[in-house]
Parts: structure tokens; C-alpha cells; sequence
């Protein structure tokens, strides 16, 4: 049998992760999040994660560094931080962007 499960998220509800992230709709497979930060907010030192990552930017800049290289993102570009690349992000304007990650990245402790 096929889940047949629908979710709609109210974003003023959501609750924020530790790295002011804001999570929305999530699936058994797949979850998304919303980023929201001013500059010279660094999300995470480098770190490595057990889920692969897609984002979307909707507003600003920022360098994704990625396993030794240096990304300019800004509005209209998306991104994929394949699972296990080293990776940080330092914000360079007001940066709001959507991200989904599979597997959702805050069960069990993905986030952390």
C-alpha cells in the first residue's frame, strides 16, 4: 500500500535547529529547511554530514567552500553538497535560501 500522507507546514510555526535553520515539509525520504541569517554568520564550522543537500537561493550571497573549492552563490543559484563532502558556509549579505536534504537531515541527530 502506498503512503497517501499529506503535510502542509505553517513556516511561522516551524521549529528552528541550533544553526537557525527553520525546518518545513519533510518526508520519510527527503525534508526541506529554510535559511534566513544576516552576515557574517558562518552556519557550521567544516563538517562532513550523512545526507546529500540541494539548495535554492532566494536573496544575498554567500561561499559555499566545498572540498577545496570556493562557490559564489547568490540569488537565483542553486547548489548540491553531495553526502560526506567537507563543506562551510560564510554569509556575505542578508541570505535567505530553501535547502532539501535526503536523507531528512534532523532525524536522528543528522543536524547535530
Amino acid at each position: 500500500m502506498s503512503d497517501t500522507t499529506v503535510t502542509k507546514v505553517d513556516s511561522k510555526f516551524s521549529p528552528h535547529g541550533k544553526l537557525g535553520q527553520k525546518y518545513l515539509a519533510s518526508g520519510k525520504f527527503v525534508a526541506m529547511r529554510l535559511w534566513d541569517v544576516e552576515p557574517g554568520h558562518q552556519k557550521e564550522d567544516h563538517a562532513r554530514r550523512e545526507y546529500e543537500t540541494v539548495g535554492y537561493v532566494i536573496e544575498g550571497t554567500a561561499e559555499l567552500e566545498i572540498e577545496g573549492q570556493t562557490i559564489q552563490l547568490k540569488a537565483g543559484d542553486s547548489w548540491v553538497v553531495p553526502k560526506g563532502a567537507e563543506h562551510t558556509y560564510r554569509i556575505k549579505e542578508h541570505f535567505k535560501a530553501v535547502e532539501a536534504t535526503a536523507p531528512p537531515a534532523y532525524a536522528h541527530g543528522r543536524d547535530d
